[in-house]
């Protein structure tokens, strides 16, 4: 059974959008952990797919995005950290993803995979590692709806955040403007009340948070901190 994705809209000029990851979740109470995001005004709820081979970890696969999607009102940001993406990006499109990014190092063929999420109607994003230049995007820019940027080393939650990120950041988003593209920054890792306010400085707009939310007692609580962190207006899904 395919699910109808939520549709997700890119924030608009001068907007933020959070996106609470699970992997930091509890996961004998997803549901619960979601809700509690949601109402603390998450705009996207961020999934991490790892396989245990393109990163060191292993978490979860359609079938638990599609338990996910009959739970969550936000729309669902799938991190495909796994090898060979192409074979299951159609199941993660019917288990409910309304956003679908890849890895430059994990696809052959990097334009045709873009371009096949779209055609499945999800927005479609390229993911840096830290150590991936910015300049791996040239070729691509007008071919994805959104970047997202690694600011830590891509496998487990909990991480610090990598300072010179910030200038990765700049460096993006330089790209994107040389190409015309106008693709919003997403930034994932030790994403956290204390960065947020400089990661939005430096041109990230969609701030993926999974310890500083959901490590937290109050998850509801945390989301609204992080927001007021960078003073930025919730962004109607």
């Amino acid at each position: 059974m395919t699910i109808r994705p939520t549709l997700w809209r890119p924030p608009a000029q001068g907007q933020i959008q959070i996106a609470p990851s699970i992997l930091s979740a509890d996961f004998s109470a997803l549901a619960r952990d979601i809700e509690a995001a949601e109402h603390g005004g998450a705009d996207l709820i961020h999934v991490d797919v790892m396989d245990g081979h393109f990163v060191p970890n292993i978490t979860i696969g359609p079938p638990v995005v599609r338990a996910i999607a009959r739970v969550a009102t936000k729309p669902l940001d799938v991190h495909l950290m796994i090898e060979e993406p192409d074979r299951y990006i159609e199941d993660f499109a019917r288990a409910g993803a309304s956003m679908i990014s890849v890895h430059v190092e994990a696809v052959p063929h990097l334009q045709r995979t873009l371009g096949f999420i779209r055609k499945l109607g999800l927005s479609a994003g390229v993911v840096l590692n830290p150590s991936t230049p910015a300049v791996m995007l040239e070729d691509v820019a007008g071919d994805l709806d959104f970047v997202l940027v690694m600011s830590v080393n891509p496998g487990f939650g909990g991480q610090a955040f990598i300072p010179h990120s910030l200038d990765k950041l700049r460096r993006v988003r330089d790209v994107l403007t040389r190409a015309r593209s106008t693709a919003p920054i997403e930034i994932d890792g030790g994403v956290d009340t204390a960065n947020a306010a400089a990661i939005v400085a430096a041109g990230a707009s969609i701030l993926v948070a999974g310890n500083a939310i959901f490590g937290s007692p109050d998850p509801e609580a945390a989301t609204r901190a992080l927001r007021a962190a960078v003073a930025g207006p919730a962004t109607a899904a």
